[in-house]
């Protein structure tokens, strides 16, 4: 007797598919243990190499189509970034089965209400990195986490963060296609959904796995 395995409501529903790799990615930011929190992050340098690196998700709003991760304001990827430039994030659940690749423009939040909202918002300990004396990437002789020797393995005062707001920002995705793939023994379903500027909606339709 061959055991048929129940497939879930949005297996057949493209836009029941499109509300369910949102629910994906947005379970990233309240849960830890969500492979969504740290998902790949894809960016292009000036030269056209691509960048890849996985960084912390802070927030996701489907409404207005956007993401947020904190970055180091000094750090390479805000200059690849500061002209609303193209870039991608990619998320693999192997619990959901699914893989959301999501495809728009980037941009650096360094000053404004977007920023000092996101830094307020943080933990002393997570804005501690913030701290670092070089900016990433700076070449050093000996390793070493950055940071000042008289915080290394403390958790900082606000008062002893003050400084060091100017070495923050967010990063703010804003997501402009969605392609979903739902893996499943029955067969996987694959989709992929764009926004359409004129219609100020998303237009969507399956694509073969």
């Amino acid at each position: 007797m061959t055991h048929q395995v129940a497939l879930p409501a949005f297996y057949n529903d493209l836009d029941a598919s499109f509300a369910e790799a949102w629910n994906v990615v947005a379970a990233g930011v309240t849960d830890r243990n969500s492979p969504a929190h740290t998902p790949t992050v894809g960016t292009v340098d000036a030269d056209g190499t691509p960048q890849l690196r996985i960084m912390i998700l802070r927030a996701v709003s489907r409404d207005s189509r956007t993401l947020r991760f904190h970055t180091d304001a000094r750090s390479d990827k805000t200059a690849q970034l500061r002209d609303e430039a193209a870039a991608s994030i990619l998320v693999y659940d192997p619990a959901a089965k699914a893989q959301i690749r999501l495809s728009g423009r980037a941009h650096i939040a360094a000053q404004g209400d977007v920023a000092d909202t996101a830094w307020s918002g943080s933990t002393p300990f997570a804005r501690r990195c913030y701290m670092a004396e070089a900016a990433p990437g700076t070449p050093i002789a000996q390793p070493s986490s950055g940071l000042p020797e008289w915080i290394e393995g403390k958790q900082p005062e606000e008062e002893q963060l003050a400084d060091y707001r100017g070495n923050f920002a967010a990063l703010m995705f804003q997501a402009d296609s969605v392609e979903w793939l739902y893996l499943a023994n029955a067969g996987h379903r694959r989709a992929r959904w764009h926004w359409d500027q004129t219609q100020n909606l998303w237009l969507g339709n399956w694509l073969v796995p």
